[in-house]
This record gives structure tokens, C-alpha cells and sequence, in this order.
């Protein structure tokens, strides 16, 4: 048991006040006494407690008496009341008034411990909660967001003044440009940022699994349900729910997608009662949903409803200029983290980072800059701990533009092959380490390269 954490008996009982300081030290609680509501208002104005312990009927400040005054001083202490004259009505005024629970006497000595462990975990949990709020809100602050392109200032720009609406935004742009970043900027700089920021991949997920992860599942829903679950809509409650990927969603989940959106309410998979939600929307996806509506494959329903806001992240090629920044803000991230003394990139491994198309966009350049600084052997990296430098050098420099200087007209769709296979060359054909330098999934890459007939 943590020493630190103290309680304040409030009783004006001297006797029954010895006997709870007895056993509640006894359970590894530093105790302090009060014999009056008054008394006990002084000292909490003096010292921070972590629980109070009061009676309700005391000669002079009556233990609701002090409840508010507490409330008022402390908001987040949680007081628990106890009393020799249990009724329902004293109980629901003094959880009103904002008690954490509520006792009568004599005393059940387990289920005071029980009440008072509890509690301390409930304020634990809230202080984490709160820290937690604050880091995430520091990480997705829209300052942090690094990039000085005019495209990236311009999204920032749009960013800013979409955050503080309710309005449904659907964020497009290639894998690894850091949709996420954006949906947690939207969130945290929103009225809704003291709530939560709740985020699932539908790719990841099996449609009857999405379901139950979405919506949640009442107990014997299905094999293995044995309680009941919340879903994500209600984790995200006066917050927002981030959906990546929304494309993979099967016909029959945009339908209920479609439905929640419209009528603010879920029922759980197995379930009959209909839960009202309130939470934010935004959703993002790399593919364009335009043309999966015109081949049958996402409704044009839904996307209408999803598309209120929309933003596009332009890729890395595209906003060259940020290059540097992102590399340098990685290099100090990862060289803080591995313990290394490392400066930054020579010039010509800057100039080949600049030059270099990232078909996995920020993740890819992220990824590359960790491994430089795991294998550096110098204040500066260099090709030699960026070995896919050299390889995109070759073609030269791995640009759409030099491509075509050399071949005149090249499809994407050639350069992204070019590209996947230069990489997957450069990984020694380790196609888990290709996926991770290119910022894809393993699946996606095998998914690429049977597109492109290269493997079976």
C-alpha cells in the first residue's frame, strides 16, 4: 500500500474516530482525524487528502454540511459518508451532493476497505486519465504538426477552423501521411477535448468482429461472449471516434454505419435496447471513394453523410520542402530514445532524403531515420546506415520526373512498382523489413506484388 496516500476520519464519536484510525492505519493508510465538519473543511483547505471518511450527524457542521463545502474546495477528493441511520433519502443527498459512497454503521469492516481501496483507484485512475488527456493533447496539438510547405499550411489552416464545428470530416490521403495526426488535431483542439479520442482500423478488423467492436455485444451475444461489452461509440461518448480505413467496411456495415449516423443511437450485436451516443466522427481512408461508389462498392448514402468536411493530406513528394524538418525532428526523437550523440544527415544523404519519392510517405521516412540511428557508428548518417538511398540513387534518385527523363511517360502505377521493387531488392528480399522501410502492412505488400505479378 502506498504511505502516501492519506485519509481524514471526520466523526465527533472520539471513540469510534480511535477505532477507525486503529484499523484503517492498519491497512497501510496515513490517517488524520477531525470531530467536526467545520474542522474538517479547515484541514482539507490546509492539506490534500486522498479520501474523507465523515459521519452525517455530528453537533455542529452536519457531515452533509461539510459534504458541499468539501465539494466546493476539492471538487476531485472522494468523501465517503457513513451514518447509523441508513434510509434512501439520506443516501441519494449526499451522493448528490457529490459522495462517493455511502456507509451505515455499524461498520461491515470489509466492505469499508473494499469501499475505500476502491476509491483510490477511481481518483488514480481519473489522475491518469487527466495526464493522459494532456500528453495526447500535446502530441496531436496542430503546432506539433511538423511541416512549412504551403500545402501543410494550408491544411493546418483548415484544420483550425474545421476543429471547434461538430461537422463529420473525412480525411483522404496516401498510407503513412499521418491521417491519424490529423483526426487527433481535429479532436484536440476541439470543444469536445476533455473527452475521449477513441480510434479502430475497420481494415484490421473482420466484419463480425467490427461489429461487436463498434457497437458493442450483450452477454451470450455469440460463442464467447460471456459479458457484456461496450463498443467504441460508447467509449467515445462526448468525444470523438476516429474510423481509419472506412473503405474496407463490408455493404452491410456501412448500412448500420449509415443508420447510427442518422439517427444518434446504437443497439448492441444481441441486443434490443437502444443506447443514445453523442460523439464526433471523423473518418479517413487512402483510397478515392468516388470511384468505389461508381463500381458498386461503398454507398454514396453514406459517403454524403461522411463527407461533410474533407481534407486531403498531400504526400511527401509533394511537399518536399518538409523533408528536412521531418528529419531532423525524427533524428532527435530517435537518438534520444537509443541514447546516441547524432548531429543530423551528411548533405548527400539530405540531398537523396530530398530527392527521393517515399512512396510510404511519413511512416517510411520515419522508419528510415530509425534505422540509420540504430546502425549509425557516427555524429552523422550517412548511405551506409540508409542503404536505400543508394538503391533509389541508382534510378536516379527514385523522382517521377527522372523516371521520365529517362523513359519518357511512366503510370504511377510503373513508378509505385519500380519503387516496391528497388526496396524489396534493398531488404535483401526480406519482404516484412521492404514493407516496413515502404510504411505498409506486410499484408498490403503481398497484396501489391500479386497485383503486379511478381510472386505467386
Amino acid at each position: 500500500m502506498n504511505k502516501q496516500n492519506t485519509v481524514l476520519v471526520v466523526d465527533d464519536d472520539s471513540a469510534h474516530r480511535t477505532m477507525l484510525r486503529t484499523l484503517i492505519g492498519g491497512w497501510g493508510y496515513a490517517v488524520s482525524e477531525a470531530d467536526d465538519g467545520s474542522t474538517a473543511v479547515e484541514k482539507i483547505k490546509e492539506t490534500a487528502f486522498d479520501l474523507v471518511l465523515m459521519d452525517v450527524r455530528m453537533v455542529k457542521v452536519s457531515g452533509l454540511e461539510a459534504l458541499e463545502t468539501i465539494k466546493a474546495v476539492n471538487p476531485a477528493i472522494p468523501v465517503i459518508i457513513m451514518t447509523a441511520y441508513s434510509s434512501v433519502e439520506t443516501a441519494v443527498k449526499a451522493l448528490k451532493q457529490g459522495a462517493h459512497d455511502y456507509l451505515t454503521k455499524p461498520l461491515d469492516f470489509d466492505k469499508l476497505r473494499l469501499t475505500i481501496k476502491r476509491a483510490m483507484e477511481h481518483t488514480r485512475l481519473k489522475e491518469e486519465n487527466r495526464l493522459l488527456r494532456e500528453t495526447l493533447g500535446q502530441q496531436f496539438d496542430s503546432q506539433n504538426i511538423i511541416g512549412k510547405s504551403p500545402a501543410m499550411l494550408k491544411l493546418l489552416e483548415t484544420v483550425s477552423q474545421v476543429a471547434p464545428s461538430e461537422a463529420t470530416v473525412l480525411i483522404s490521403g496516401e498510407s503513412g501521411t499521418g491521417k491519424e495526426l490529423i483526426a487527433g488535431a481535429i479532436h484536440f483542439n476541439s470543444l469536445r477535448k476533455d473527452g475521449p479520442f477513441v480510434k479502430i482500423n475497420c481494415a484490421a478488423i473482420t466484419e463480425t468482429l467490427l461489429e461487436s467492436e463498434l457497437f458493442g455485444h450483450e452477454k451470450g451475444a455469440f460463442t464467447g461472449a460471456d459479458r457484456r461489452k461496450e463498443g467504441r461509440f460508447i467509449q467515445a461518448n462526448g468525444g470523438s471516434l476516429f474510423l481509419d480505413e472506412v473503405s474496407e467496411m463490408s455493404p452491410s456495415m456501412q448500412v448500420k454505419l449509415l443508420q447510427v449516423l442518422q439517427e444518434r443511437e446504437i443497439i448492441r450485436v444481441g441486443g434490443e435496447t437502444v443506447v443514445p451516443v453523442d460523439v464526433r466522427l471523423i473518418v479517413a481512408t487512402n483510397k478515392n471513394l468516388s470511384d468505389l461508389i461508381s463500381k458498386g462498392l461503398f454507398r454514396e448514402d453514406l459517403y454524403y453523410r461522411l463527407n461533410v468536411v474533407s481534407l486531403e493530406i498531400p504526400p511527401l513528394r509533394e511537399r518536399r520542402q518538409d523533408i528536412p524538418l521531418l528529419a531532423q525532428h525524427f533524428l532527435k526523437i530517435f537518438a534520444a530514445k537509443n541514447q546516441k550523440k547524432i548531429q543530423g544527415l551528411t548533405p548527400k544523404a539530405m540531398d537523396q532524403f530530398v530527392r527521393y519519392d517515399w512512396p510510404g510517405n511519413v511512416r517510411e521516412l520515419m522508419n528510415a531515420v530509425e534505422r540509420g540511428v540504430v546502425l549509425a557508428r557516427s555524429e552523422y548518417l550517412d548511405d551506409e546506415v540508409l542503404p536505400f538511398l543508394s538503391v533509389a540513387a541508382e534510378t536516379p534518385a527514385g523522382s517521377v520526373s527522372a523516371l521520365n527523363e529517362l523513359s519518357g511517360e511512366i503510370p504511377l502505377e510503373q513508378v509505385e512498382k519500380a519503387t516496391i521493387l528497388r526496396t524489396l531488392e534493398a531488404a535483401g528480399g526480406n519482404k516484412s523489413e521492404a514493407a516496413r522501410r515502404l510504411g505498409i502492412t506486410r499484408k498490403t505488400l503481398h497484396t501489391k506484388l500479386k497485383h503486379y505479378g511478381v510472386m505467386p
